[in-house]
């Protein structure tokens, strides 16, 4: 089930994968980006497959547990085959998409903080993209590509979604300040506007 922040009311979900494609197309609209079909089917079908804890989390002697993003990239450089580079790619991109949309406000006071997860996701599209176009897949390259090139703002898209049933408070001024100065997200700065503040002009970053 979802709540549903305008009223308050709890919605039934019967088809997660429709019901992530509705919030997904919402939350671009809304932040003002236009996605191809195929990266937007891929993001979905992302979202989907991560709502199975199983599916995100890594089994291990000690329970679930997510690898280091430093790991999962060392993996990648190390990896035998160009599939298996791809595959490791894949998987960082994606989990830096998932985490950092959906569980920014998590990494107050952590060492690694979104912007790392930002950085880290755009780069892992981008090399995976290279690799694809050298391969002639052209298709997935340019989804990859997209991916990589709209990292941010597909981050606070899923932040968006993540965010159905939160209000802000002036609590979360001084957050969202921090994830404006380290990211240039301009979700942040349409929320902190909300809550009275007018974000100071951050440089542009490229990923």
């Amino acid at each position: 089930m979802q709540t549903n922040a305008g009223s308050g009311r709890v919605v039934t979900v019967t088809n997660l994968a429709e019901f992530f494609r509705g919030a997904l197309r919402g939350a671009l609209a809304d932040q003002r980006v236009t996605v191809d079909v195929q990266t937007e089917h891929y993001v979905v079908n992302m979202l989907t497959l991560f709502a199975r804890a199983e599916r995100l989390y890594e089994s291990t002697p000690d329970g679930p547990r997510l690898k280091p993003l430093a790991q999962m990239l060392f993996e990648a450089l190390d990896a035998a085959s160009a599939v298996e580079r791809e595959s490791a790619l894949q998987r960082l991109g994606d989990i830096s998409l998932f985490m950092a949309g959906l569980f920014a406000r998590g990494f107050a006071r952590r060492l690694v903080d979104v912007d790392y997860h930002v950085a880290m996701g755009g780069r892992a599209y981008d090399a995976l993209a290279s690799s694809l176009e050298r391969g002639r897949r052209r298709a997935p390259a340019q989804v990859f590509a997209e991916l990589a090139a709209k990292f941010q703002p597909l981050v606070d898209a899923l932040g968006e979604i993540g965010d159905a049933a939160y209000v802000y408070t002036q609590r979360d001024i001084l957050r969202l300040y921090e994830i404006w100065l380290k990211t240039g997200s301009m979700r942040a700065r349409r929320l902190l506007r909300g809550l009275g503040i007018e974000a100071a002009p951050v440089a542009m970053r490229t990923h």
